[in-house]
């Protein structure tokens, strides 16, 4: 599976909630290749900004060779990307990195735990897995989003810092308030919820797989600066590194140190 870099149409965009955006971009190619899990990196017009910025999918329609893309602005390209609307056009390379691994699930219950904006990467995950989808979503507070596009592929479990919906806490206390069990944990989000998932998961004896969100440059593996820690020795490097844009985004729990 090879990525390409085109220059794509917007299909359409909106604000979802303060500071997070949703854009359809037409693409055929990435669109009939990519998987859950994958991001694609998209490109300024700004030439003073040279490096994309990775975004991870939200939803694939390879019917219509769309690919939509949930975001935060958290910077001048982010901030830029909001902007656009229907029939803009924008640089756009990928599907890049790995997905997750959904082969051999049938009839099993899986948890598929999204943090603030790790919640998109996990959308296209629920609408695919052959196997009963158990959705817990943590928000910082009331302001949801997505969460009816989730109800639509299976049970949804909310948990906000503030109480004000669903459970209070975080994604592990709603688990355990409304006694939920899996058989496999499927995960993006914040580095502390991810690694409160890694230790329940060995804790409970079940498989867990987790997104990481780090900053990345290129993309492609070529930089190096979105390595992360990680048992085995990176074949690239030869340290104990392991490098997101290419190894992952998706890593067995047990694969990294979080």
């Amino acid at each position: 599976m090879a990525q390409v870099k085109v220059t794509a149409a917007v299909a359409g965009q909106e604000r979802l909630a303060e500071g997070i955006y949703s854009m359809w971009i037409k693409e055929e190619t990435i669109a009939s290749q990519a998987r859950p899990g994958q991001f694609v990196s998209l490109y300024s017009k700004d030439g003073a900004r040279l490096l994309p910025r990775p975004i991870s999918l939200c939803e694939i329609d390879r019917e219509q060779g769309k690919i939509r893309l949930v975001y935060r602005i958290a910077g001048a390209g982010t901030e830029e990307f909001s902007h656009c609307q229907a029939g803009d056009s924008i640089e756009v390379m990928g599907p890049l990195g790995n997905g997750f691994p959904m082969d051999g699930l049938e009839g099993k219950r899986a948890f598929l735990v999204g943090g603030g904006i790790g919640i998109p990467p996990m959308l296209e995950l629920a609408k695919e897995l052959p196997c009963e989808v158990q959705a817990v979503l943590g928000y910082r507070d009331g302001t949801l989003f997505l969460e009816k596009e989730f109800q639509a592929a299976g049970s949804v479990y909310i948990a906000t810092e503030d109480g004000s919906a669903g459970t209070k806490g975080n994604v592990l206390d709603a688990i355990r308030e409304n006694g939920l069990k899996a058989d496999i944990i499927f995960a993006c989000g914040p580095t502390p919820m991810l690694k409160a998932l890694k230790a329940y998961a060995l804790e409970a004896g079940i498989p867990c797989y987790i997104s990481l969100e780090e900053r990345m440059a290129c993309g492609i593996g070529a930089c190096l600066a979105c390595v992360c820690q990680s048992k085995e020795t990176d074949s690239h490097s030869h340290v104990h590194n392991k490098r997101v844009c290419k190894d992952g985004p998706v890593f067995a729990a047990e694969e990294v140190e979080l």
